[in-house]
């Protein structure tokens, strides 16, 4: 499907929750991890196919808060998936001038996560061909939570006073308060809801919804939920 080539019906910024993975590989009676593993695959080809279509900036949701709560099995795996593809795709990122960021708690991380974050954060800090952002023990109830926290500290050292806290200074506390907010939201997977991500970001966003799973989510699908947002009236 063809998008449309003129760039004010381009979305700036993409944010995708990556749905599906555990109930593709069910439907093909495989475990869970084979899942998780191809949709380290996807991922590749959707930055991809984003950089390709001058995407600005794309957000995705790798793990949020609440999935602590899977099996602690395949939480463990999930992980150890995070570092490997880690090491193995930030010299690819790079080559290919994609900025990667993370948000999100990382204090629950090991400390060999957290270095390889930093790590990579440092790597591809001066591109500029586009904002790769990887929400990782993320919820925008928990982003919205420490961007109070940080103006009621200003409010207490007597910085600001209560009276004029305004949405503007709340979106500067907020994570990626340096990016344009989402223009696009997607959701792979069939489910029809925002699932904590990005509470704040996505006030104005449009919202699209597939029933492929992320493993089979490619550049068709990206090309039909961009189409679909060009075919929208933007007010």
């Amino acid at each position: 499907m063809a998008i449309d080539s003129n760039a004010e019906r381009i979305p700036r910024h993409i944010a995708i929750i990556m749905d599906g993975n555990g109930r593709w590989a069910r439907s093909r009676m495989l475990p869970r991890y084979v899942g998780h593993r191809e949709g380290v695959k996807t991922v590749r080809r959707v930055v991809e196919a984003c950089t390709e279509r001058n995407i600005a900036a794309l957000t995705l949701f790798a793990f949020s808060s609440e999935n602590w709560r899977r099996p602690s099995e395949e939480v463990s795996l999930i992980l150890n998936l995070f570092v490997t593809t880690l090491k193995k795709e930030v010299a690819v990122l790079h080559g290919n001038g994609v900025r990667l960021r993370f948000i999100g708690d990382r204090a629950a991380f090991s400390g060999k996560l957290r270095e390889l974050i930093d790590e990579s954060e440092a790597c591809t800090r001066g591109n500029t061909r586009m904002e790769l952002v990887i929400a990782a023990n993320y919820g925008g109830q928990w982003d919205i939570t420490e961007a109070s926290k940080a103006i009621a500290r200003r409010v207490v050292a007597g910085e600001l006073q209560p009276d004029e806290i305004t949405p503007q200074i709340m979106a500067a506390e907020i994570s990626l308060a340096d990016l344009p907010p989402p223009d696009l939201f997607i959701r792979t997977g069939g489910e029809r809801r925002i699932s904590n991500f990005l509470l704040w970001q996505l006030a104005y966003a449009e919202l699209y919804f597939c029933d492929c799973y992320w493993p089979d989510f490619g550049p068709a699908e990206l090309d039909a939920a961009v189409a679909a947002f060009a075919s929208r009236a933007r007010r």
